[in-house]
């Protein structure tokens, strides 16, 4: 396809791995790690625009539309195409750029339609197969991402299309089909022998079957060809949380972030270091930012609730402000236990919130998942719910790191993972004062953690964890794992 450019853009949801490690009581959040695929931008007409355009004609109309979409004016851009597909329906360009529109708008239908219009005249139009593969790995529709970039690589001539083919190659892994995802990396890889998305895919292919030294080197092989890329990094710092080297995973982590202040899957995983250090209020830090990047994370927004529920007990409006948070997650997943549950200890930290923390509580009560203990628990935490209700307001006692009646916790995991807790309760945990701060690290507050020879070869007897997640990454207990 010629003249088209491109820009890198991220999608939390299509790429986050979940680690996760097993927790005996509670959800632990876990670091999420994005492989990161080209998405691309309007294109330009496939023919130079002659210099003087005749005023109404096509080649006008596109260029207009293009200057609005540059200078950011997406309505007069979107008006601008439409005339343009008006006067030439198969003009692929234009329509593919109302569907780079549409996402931007937040109209997610839309796009749809408009990358299946293109795909419909040519199904290996490369912008569109990216951007509507991607659209279907965000919404977990791992299959029918799988069919997009298999149908657009038997198209003739099309049939090393390398973005296509690395796609094709992160859609197996996320559907933890490791020997196709495999096969399809190094088919790229036969072909181009410095491609960096391929060497990414490769590594969190070892990764997942447990083969971390093997896994550091194929990410480093693709650092020397794409040494900004954050995803890099990002990934590395998941190796080094495996091989239980968190100093070397923090710098990492911080790298990445340095890298691309806008990378929210750095911010996430700095905020899972300090979460898993109980430092709640770094933790918050870096959550906040992750979810200005990507308002629409569901496992930022659970994880953001985690650490403010970890500093109810010194500020009971912080409990609040989880039980918000908490619904939050629950406005886009209805019956997700540990938003429910945390939902209801949450808003018990303060009066405010008691009505809502006695509905919450009885819900998570009637969860299946709830153990005949932490019914118990509930049950008496209703209970003195709603006889304070009753009675006048008295003087908060002096505030306490573990909340009332709460099941005490060493940890949160997050959803979806290797280790499925044994119960959806949620509680908060003591602030660890002493603990480092990611978060404040990569803002620049403290010096990071230096970084190791990053070929240096593993000490002898050192014990490896060989199980490989799922779909996604994990944290060894304290702190965050791939």
């Amino acid at each position: 396809m010629n003249g088209f450019r491109t820009k890198r853009m991220f999608l939390a949801g299509a790429f986050a791995f979940a680690f996760t490690t097993a927790c005996a009581t509670g959800p632990r959040p876990t670091p999420v790690a994005m492989n990161a695929v080209e998405r691309p931008a309007p294109v330009v007409p496939s023919t130079p625009a002659p210099e003087v355009a005749e005023k109404g004609s096509v080649d006008n109309l596109f260029a207009e539309a293009l200057k609005a979409y540059e200078a950011g004016d997406l309505d007069r851009a979107r008006k601008g195409f439409e005339q343009v597909v008006a006067k030439e329906p198969k003009t692929l360009n234009a329509q593919f750029n109302l569907g780079v529109i549409a996402e931007k708008q937040g109209r997610p239908a839309d796009a749809r339609a408009a990358y299946e219009k293109v795909l419909f005249l040519d199904p290996a139009h490369t912008p569109s197969v990216m951007n509507l593969g991607l659209m279907h790995r965000h919404e977990g529709q791992l299959e029918e991402a799988i069919t997009l970039y298999t149908k657009a690589l038997q198209t003739p001539g099309h049939e090393h299309d390398e973005p296509v083919l690395n796609g094709l190659a992160a859609t197996y892994r996320l559907a933890g089909k490791l020997d196709e995802a495999e096969a399809t990396g190094r088919r790229v890889l036969a072909r181009s022998k410095d491609n960096p998305e391929a060497y990414k895919t490769l590594a969190l292919v070892a990764y997942d079957r447990g083969q971390y030294r093997l896994a550091e080197l194929l990410i480093i092989n693709a650092r020397k060809v794409a040494d900004k890329d954050p995803a890099i990094p990002n990934t590395l710092g998941m190796i080094y949380l495996k091989m239980e080297d968190r100093p070397r995973a923090l710098a990492q982590f911080q790298k990445a972030v340095a890298l691309d202040e806008n990378f929210a899957a750095g911010h996430l995983n700095l905020g899972a270091l300090a979460l898993s250090y109980r430092n709640y209020a770094g933790a918050e830090r870096s959550f906040v930012k992750a979810l200005s990047l990507e308002p629409e994370g569901v496992e930022g927004q659970l994880y953001l609730a985690y650490a403010l529920d970890g500093q109810k007990g010194l500020d009971p409006k912080k409990g609040v402000a989880a039980g918000e948070a908490f619904e939050k997650v629950l406005a886009r997943r209805s019956e997700q236990p540990e938003a429910v549950c945390g939902a209801g200890w949450a808003y018990a930290a303060d009066r405010s919130g008691f009505e809502k923390a006695i509905a919450f509580l009885d819900r998570c009560k009637e969860l299946g998942a709830t153990s005949p203990q932490d019914k118990q628990l509930i049950t008496a935490k209703v209970q003195g719910l709603q006889t304070m209700l009753k009675n006048p307001p008295t003087p908060a006692p002096a505030a306490t790191a573990e909340g009332e009646g709460e099941p005490k916790k060493d940890g949160a995991a997050a959803i979806g993972g290797a280790g499925s807790s044994s119960s959806p309760m949620m509680n908060q945990l003591p602030q660890d004062t002493a603990a480092p701060d990611p978060a404040a690290a990569a803002e620049g507050g403290t010096e990071p953690a230096p970084e190791a020879s990053e070929a240096a070869p593993a000490a002898p007897g050192q014990p490896v964890d060989g199980q490989a997640a799922p779909a996604s990454q994990a944290a060894p207990s304290p702190a965050p794992t791939p």
